[in-house]
């Protein structure tokens, strides 16, 4: 779903252009990006014994993907966004951070805590789509095709598309390339 979350990020840039696209962007891989040091660290892992194919390896990011876990940087990145750009950009940056949440919710295997650390040994979350590739494919290409089309949209509703054709044919190209990849890296495992 890595491509699916910048769908997200086109799609509030449509309805929100004061907040600048880049931080939306950031904002839908905020939770993935500290997931990447924990990682590294061996404090979160992902165990891929059962394959490395699409939605194969389960992922025990019980700190930054845990339910308690996005909210907190959620809310860090909202105050953040606050100070920088308002109230209203705050909220929105917060909750496009909580929609890689959602979004993970929706495709992850039953890998996400509740709580950091899955402190109380909760049940785990996760609706499991990535047990149907080719319906969680589609779903991720509907979001970045949704997210794209309402963003090249929202230019030509304020008359800025016509000044701003190499934005718009770059952020397609771009979306695009990370859908290529990240589909070809859930469907062969790279």
């Amino acid at each position: 779903m890595f491509a699916g979350h910048f769908g997200i990020a086109a799609a509030v840039r449509a309805k929100s252009p004061e907040v600048p696209l880049w931080a939306l962007m950031v904002a839908t891989q905020l939770i993935d990006i500290a997931f990447v040091p924990l990682l590294l660290t061996g404090v979160e892992t992902i165990d891929s014994s059962a394959g490395i194919g699409y939605g194969e390896g389960v992922i025990h990011a019980d700190y930054t993907h845990s339910l308690v876990g996005m909210l907190f940087i959620a809310s860090l990145a909202a105050l953040a966004a606050a100070r920088a750009w308002g109230k209203r950009a705050g909220i929105i940056i917060g909750a496009v951070v909580a929609s890689h949440w959602v979004l993970d919710l929706i495709v992850h295997r039953a890998d996400l805590p509740i709580l950091p650390g899955n402190l109380g040994n909760l049940s785990l979350l996760g609706f499991e789509l990535w047990k149907f590739p080719l319906w969680s494919a589609a779903a991720e290409l509907l979001i970045v095709a949704v997210g794209f089309v309402m963003y090249a949209q929202s230019l030509r509703r304020r008359n800025v598309l016509k000044q701003n054709k190499i934005r718009v044919w770059t952020t397609a190209s771009i979306m695009g390339i990370l859908l290529t990849l990240s589909l070809i890296s859930d469907f062969f495992g790279f």
